[in-house]
């Protein structure tokens, strides 16, 4: 068995270019390194490539030992007639270079720890201890050993394995072996590299930096043989790795990448950028209190005819200028349906205005509106609105203000009240005064300076559009192109658009915009955030997706329970009820979270209302088809269907709901859902009929009767009471008058009845007619 070349590299030190050439010289047929000679050559070669070094004389001092070499005459080299040595191979530049470096290093380092002690002639010298086969030397780090000359007189290799060396002007091998003494690298002061398995040789390479070739080569200095597309191990690589000053880091598929360290965030003192800004006002108040017609006249708009119904049925935000003053205005909806609409109104705002009509007083959504605004701890200002109407009382709203804690100034409170009429326009140049003068006591203050950040105040999907979101900047300058996520939405900043539909470049703070570009329609309510570029949102909203989509997973195992007889009987009951299940569609999201949360209001022991899907935008043909797959009914509000989906409808049987005023639409799902139950069965008692005489008719008996009370009918339902106990309970097959059939006998009058499927007729008995009545039940 032959020895390969690089296995006798490995053992000596040597380059395997060095000992192929030796080879060659000698006269051996060697041309790489996986070339092989005989064992008994292979032996003879290492002992005298390992008997090269010259041990250091025991009698050195420690202190000779750690200086550096003295450099040697060229003359004074020994020269080795045969075998030739190896220290007449050429040099490279680089190996000179290197060595010049080495040198420089130490004498640097020689100056710095300064001149040797004197020591005196009497002081006792340190000797080495000899070298043995027990106790080899200890390794030295290449910059201080000194260079051993070749000889034929050197030492016979020993029993350890001492680091060889080449002698002067000899090239330092590739590969060191791990013994010899090289300054350890730790993989603090490594550069980290992530790969994926499997590790191939050609990628391998180009992620250290060397060419593919180069890395093969390495690889057969190890043992191992490989091609290009060859995979090898992650121990191997990672030694390869470190070898060229990476730290590898393999990543297995399914592994979490431990979460890197984040970065405290420097603290910027903004108080020195901090600018006034114009304050965000809310309007609150019970349905038609004439909320959205004070901001019509304050506007100079008319928005009431634009909403169905005359309500507002979403958030709009507005920015109007009173003097030299700017004031952002929240229009929200009375109606109860939307709390949740009135109660992210009242979070967002610096001010809120209570309207409160003069001839209603407060009602239960003003009553919640109040507790909404006290809740966010902004000022308030009532505005007594409808003061010209027949049956305004100013006073009595004043009182039922003080009986709410909110006693007004001219009683001796601190609450600002106004009394205004929204459709003349009386008093709403002073309403808006004592705005601006609230605003000045509360020295509103933002900074306009850095990343933007915000509050959602709506979100929708327009057609030719896609999703947008009306938002209102609360710190730093939201400008186009800027990338922004809120939640698990991320969007590029295409486009901003006021409230009268023109592009704007940029807004600052308390300024409400439409934001066009949304990957999705963001949630009502939450919080926006400019970021860096669309790559770091991206990746910022797909990481708060799987954070929900954990926490929803969390929650259901939470949910769980230990199955037992009880729940078991419970799940069995859950089967058997009946269950309306709906998709509902709307065109903003804060309409279809006010949907949802009324749908989800309507309780019902019968039947239970499940909303399987919620979305923004119009109804699609994936509605439909969800619809079809869960049996459910479609509820659109505000939104109309897109182009095709009618047909599909029909021929998948699904039934589609539109509707525009949110009332409407609560009484039509009440409906749809008692259509799931079963009428209720009414018996209505028609008459009854003495049993007189019993007839043979043909095969059949007929029963001769006088009708007491009512009337008998034909084909209709009768029992046979006997004893006052039911006999037996059927339908009146045939009616006779005399010879002559009848539909239907009244009282006084005698008749011949038989009732189908029965003949065992006494006398005495009483046959007592009776129709059956479906009557629609409730929920």
């Amino acid at each position: 068995m032959s020895v390969r070349i690089h296995e006798i590299s490995k053992q000596t030190g040597v380059s395997s270019k060095e000992i192929i050439e030796l080879l060659k010289e000698r006269g051996y047929e060697v041309s790489t390194a996986s070339s092989g000679i005989d064992p008994i050559s292979a032996e003879s070669l290492i002992q005298e490539l390992g008997g090269i070094v010259e041990p250091e004389a025991p009698d050195k001092p420690v202190d000779e030992v750690k200086a550096p070499p003295p450099a040697k005459e060229p003359e004074e080299k020994p020269v080795n007639a045969t075998p030739p040595p190896l220290s007449t191979f050429v040099r490279s530049k680089e190996d000179i270079d290197r060595e010049k470096e080495d040198k420089r290093v130490e004498e640097e380092q020689v100056k710095a720890k300064g001149p040797p002690p004197v020591t005196s002639q009497t002081a006792p010298k340190v000797a080495l201890p000899p070298l043995s086969a027990s106790a080899a030397p200890a390794p030295m780090s290449p910059t201080a050993a000194p260079s051993p000359a070749l000889g034929s007189g050197a030492p016979p290799p020993l029993a350890g394995k001492p680091p060889p060396t080449l002698g002067i002007g000899a090239p330092p091998p590739t590969t060191p072996p791990e013994d010899e003494g090289e300054e350890a690298v730790y993989p603090d002061d490594l550069e980290v590299l992530t790969v994926k398995p499997p590790i191939v040789v050609k990628e391998f390479a180009v992620e250290i930096g060397l060419k593919p070739f180069r890395l093969i080569s390495e690889l057969m200095e190890m043992g191992i043989f490989s091609s290009l597309n060859q995979v090898i191990d992650e121990g191997i690589a990672s030694k390869l790795a470190e070898r060229h000053g990476y730290l590898l880091e393999v990543k297995h598929r399914g592994e979490e990448k431990p979460p890197a360290p984040k970065k405290k965030a420097v603290k910027v003192d903004e108080s020195q950028f901090l600018e006034p800004r114009p304050p965000v006002v809310c309007i609150l108040g019970h349905v038609d209190h004439g909320k959205t017609t004070l901001l019509d006249h304050i506007r100079k708009a008319n928005v009431v005819d634009g909403e169905f119904g005359g309500i507002t049925q979403h958030i709009g935000a507005y920015q109007v200028s009173h003097g030299d003053q700017k004031i952002t205005f929240l229009d929200t909806p009375g109606h109860a349906a939307f709390s949740k609409m009135r109660e992210r109104g009242a979070d967002v705002t610096d001010l809120v205005i209570l309207v409160v009509a003069a001839d209603d007083g407060f009602m239960p959504q003003t009553d919640e509106a109040l507790k909404f605004a006290q809740q966010s701890g902004d000022p308030i200002i009532v505005a007594i609105n409808k003061i010209d109407t027949k049956g305004a009382d100013v006073d009595r709203v004043k009182t039922q203000m003080q009986e709410r804690d909110i006693a007004p100034e001219n009683w001796g409170g601190e609450t600002i009240a106004v009394g205004i009429s929204a459709l003349k326009g009386e008093n709403i140049e002073e309403l808006l005064e004592m705005i601006n003068l609230q605003s000045e006591i509360m020295e509103l203050q933002a900074s306009p300076k850095g990343m933007a950040s915000g509050v959602v105040i709506e979100s929708q999907m327009e057609i030719g559009r896609g999703s947008t979101a009306t938002v209102i900047v609360q710190k730093g300058t939201l400008k186009v192109g800027d990338a922004i996520f809120c939640g698990t939405c991320f969007a590029k900043v295409r486009a901003m658009m006021d409230e009268n539909g023109k592009n704007v470049k940029q807004v600052g703070p308390s300024s409400p915009v439409r934001i066009l570009g949304w990957s999705d329609t963001p949630d009502s309510g939450a919080e926006f955030k400019v970021v860096k570029n669309e790559k770091v949102a991206k990746r910022t909203a797909e990481e708060n997706r799987v954070q929900e989509q954990r926490e929803g997973v969390v929650e259901e195992e939470d949910e769980l329970m230990p199955a037992t007889i009880e729940t078991l009987f419970e799940a069995i009951e859950q089967t058997r009820q009946r269950v309306f299940k709906v998709v509902v569609k709307g065109d903003v999201h804060g309409s279809v979270e006010a949907v949802v949360d009324i749908l989800e209001a309507i309780q019902s022991d019968k039947v239970e209302l499940e909303v399987i899907s919620a979305e923004v935008g119009g109804i699609s043909k994936q509605d439909v088809d969800l619809a079809s797959t869960s049996d459910a009914v479609v509820i659109g509000f505000n939104v109309k269907l897109e182009s095709g989906v009618a047909p599909i409808a029909k021929h998948a049987g699904v039934h589609i709901m539109q509707f525009n005023i949110i009332y409407e639409m609560v009484d039509k799902v009440m409906e749809a859902m008692v259509d799931l139950l079963e009428p209720e069965l009414v018996k209505n008692k028609l008459g009854t009929a003495e049993v007189r005489q019993i007839f043979a008719v043909g095969k059949t008996l007929v029963a001769g009767c006088l009708v007491n009370d009512g009337r008998i009918v034909r084909d209709g339902h009768a029992r046979v009471l006997r004893n006052g106990e039911e006999v037996f309970n059927g339908k009146v097959s045939m009616l006779k008058r005399f010879k002559d059939d009848v539909t239907e006998v009244r009282t006084g009058y005698e008749c011949g009845v038989q009732i189908a499927e029965f003949s065992s007729f006494e006398e005495g008995d009483v046959i007592e007619a009776f129709e059956i009545e479906k009557k629609r039940t409730s929920l």
